[in-house]
This record gives structure tokens, C-alpha cells and sequence, in this order.
């Protein structure tokens, strides 16, 4: 991602339960829904077939990240989360003031899903 800093990074680690039970789906309309949502800069995601998993929202300021946790169809997402999907998780919210990239390992592999 190029995003220019400042911006802000929710990271939200998580173990899913057993079994889909509508998760993929409700994932890709909160995917979506974020997009439009002000202050919305970027997501990437990745999960390990043991059920660990870490997204990480980008937004420009505390105050849309605020008012995405606050959405509707976010928070029903949420409350479904704690009841049927996660076993544990956890939510951190960081300020980017440096990023750093450099060229692709070819050695190296990963599970981004973008």
C-alpha cells in the first residue's frame, strides 16, 4: 500500500471457530462496505489454515474509524463475530507515522488474500 502518513491502522487479530457459517460472505460486505465509508484508505488481510488470522484497516483519522465501528450492518457483523465466528480476538488501533517498502523476496511466501 501507498499511503501517505500520518494515517491510522486498526489490526484486528483473530482465531475463527470451526466451520463458515456465513463468515466469507458478511467478510466481503464489510470489505465493501468500508470502501465507501469517509476516510477509508485500505485493507489487507491473511489467515493461516490453523484459524489465526490478521486484518489491518487503514483510515486517515481516529474519527472515521469511529464512525465505521459505529455502522449499522458493522455492528450486527460484530455481535455475530462474538457470538459464532471468533474464538479470540483481538483489536489495536495504531498511528503510522513512517512506512518503509522494499522489493519482493522471491523466497519468500505468504497468504495475503488481496
Amino acid at each position: 500500500m501507498n499511503i501517505e502518513p500520518p494515517y491510522y491502522a486498526v489490526i484486528f487479530s483473530s482465531r475463527r471457530a470451526s466451520g463458515d457459517h456465513g463468515y466469507e460472505a458478511t467478510a466481503e460486505r464489510m470489505v465493501e462496505l468500508a470502501k465507501n465509508m469517509p476516510g477509508f484508505l485500505g485493507i489487507e488481510t491473511a489467515r493461516g489454515a490453523d484459524g489465526f488470522g490478521i486484518t489491518v484497516s487503514y483510515w486517515r483519522d481516529d474519527s472515521s474509524i469511529a464512525a465505521w465501528r459505529q455502522h449499522g450492518e458493522h455492528v450486527l457483523a460484530q455481535e455475530r463475530g462474538r457470538r459464532e465466528w471468533y474464538v479470540h480476538y483481538d483489536i489495536r488501533i495504531a498511528k503510522v507515522e513512517r512506512a518503509y517498502s522494499g522489493p519482493a523476496n522471491p523466497r519468500r511466501t505468504t497468504n495475503l488474500k488481496h
